[in-house]
C-alpha cells in the first residue's frame, strides 16, 4: 500500500471537475487520500455525479459551499472565466486562508491578488494532458508568500499525475507551457508524420502505427528511465555512413533545430499575450 503524499487531516476542494481534476482526483484517491475528504464543485450536473459515482468524493453545484473548510483550493477552470470564479469565492478565501493551486494556462499571481486580495498563498502550476493517464509533468511557481509546506502540498497533489519541477522565474511559465503544455502536439504531430511517411514507404496502415508509436514509446523512456542525455543516445544509434545519418542529414539541411526553437518562441510569445488577455 502506498503512503498519502499528504497529512491525513488535509481538506482539498476542487472548483470544476473536467478532465485534468479528473485526473487529479483519481491521482490522489490512488495514493490513499481519503475520498471523502475531496470536494468537487462542478457546475454541470451529470459531470457533478459522474465524479460522485466514481470517485466517492462530496460533489456542489456552488463554488462557495464546496470551498467551506477547505485547507487547499485547486482552481480548475477555464482562464476565461477566472476572474468570475475568484470573486464569487474571494470573501471565503480571506476569511479561511487557504492554500491554493491554479492549473488554469496564463494567470499570473498578481491576478489572483487583484481578485482575492493581497495576501492570498497562491501556487501556479501547468500539467499536460499526459497528466491524465499519470504520464504527465508539471511545472509550478510560487513566491515567497508560500513557504516549504505549502510548497510540499501543492507539489503533492501535482505528483498524483506525473512528474514535477519547480521554476524559479514567475515569467519562465510561458516557456513552461510552450515546452511542456502544448508538447504534447508537436511529439503527435511527429508521430504523424512518421506514420504518413512510413505508408508512403509500401507499410500498411497498422504496420506502421505500431511501428511508429512504439519506436517513440521506447525512445521517450530511454532518454527518461537510462540518465543520459538526448544528444549521446542520439550519436549512439548513429553509425558513420548509415540509414539514421542519412535520414539526421536531411532533418539538418531542413533546418529542424531552428524549425523548433522558432515554433518554441512563438508559443511563448502567444502565452505572455493570453496572460494580458486573461488577466485583464
Amino acid at each position: 500500500m502506498t503512503t498519502s503524499p499528504l497529512p491525513a487531516d488535509s481538506r482539498i476542494a476542487f472548483i470544476g471537475g473536467g478532465n485534468m481534476a479528473r485526473a487529479l482526483i483519481g491521482g490522489l484517491i490512488g495514493r490513499d487520500v481519503d475520498a471523502r475528504s475531496i470536494r468537487v464543485a462542478e457546475p454541470a450536473e451529470g459531470a457533478r455525479y459522474g465524479l460522485a459515482a466514481e470517485f466517492g468524493v462530496s460533489v456542489f453545484a456552488d463554488n462557495r459551499a464546496a470551498i467551506t473548510g477547505a485547507d487547499i483550493i485547486v482552481l480548475a477552470v477555464k482562464p476565461q472565466v477566472m476572474g468570475d470564479v475568484c470573486s464569487g469565492i474571494a470573501e471565503l478565501v480571506a476569511a479561511q486562508n487557504p492554500l491554493l493551486i491554479s492549473i488554469a494556462a496564463g494567470i499570473r499571481v498578481e491576478n489572483f491578488r487583484r481578485w482575492l486580495g493581497p495576501a492570498t498563498r497562491l501556487v501556479r502550476c501547468m500539467p499536460n494532458t499526459p497528466a491524465l493517464i499519470g504520464a504527465g509533468v508539471t511545472g509550478l511557481y510560487a513566491d515567497a508568500s508560500v513557504d516549504n509546506n505549502g510548497r510540499s502540498r501543492a507539489e503533492s497533489i501535482l505528483a498524483a499525475t506525473g512528474a514535477t519541477v519547480w521554476i524559479d522565474d514567475e515569467s519562465l511559465m510561458d516557456a513552461v507551457t510552450a515546452v511542456s503544455g502544448s508538447g504534447p502536439a508537436y511529439f503527435f504531430l511527429l508521430m504523424e508524420s512518421m506514420i504518413a511517411a512510413a505508408e508512403n514507404q509500401g507499410l500498411s496502415a497498422s504496420a506502421a502505427r505500431v511501428l511508429v508509436l512504439n519506436t517513440a514509446l521506447g525512445a521517450a523512456r530511454m532518454a527518461c528511465e537510462g540518465g543520459e542525455d538526448p544528444a549521446v543516445l542520439r550519436a549512439r544509434v548513429t553509425s558513420p555512413g548509415g540509414t539514421t545519418e542519412a535520414a539526421l542529414k536531411h532533418f539538418a539541411m531542413g533546418g529542424f533545430a531552428d524549425l523548433v526553437a522558432v515554433a518554441i518562441e512563438r508559443a511563448t510569445d502567444r502565452g505572455r499575450e493570453l496572460s494580458n488577455q486573461f488577466g485583464g
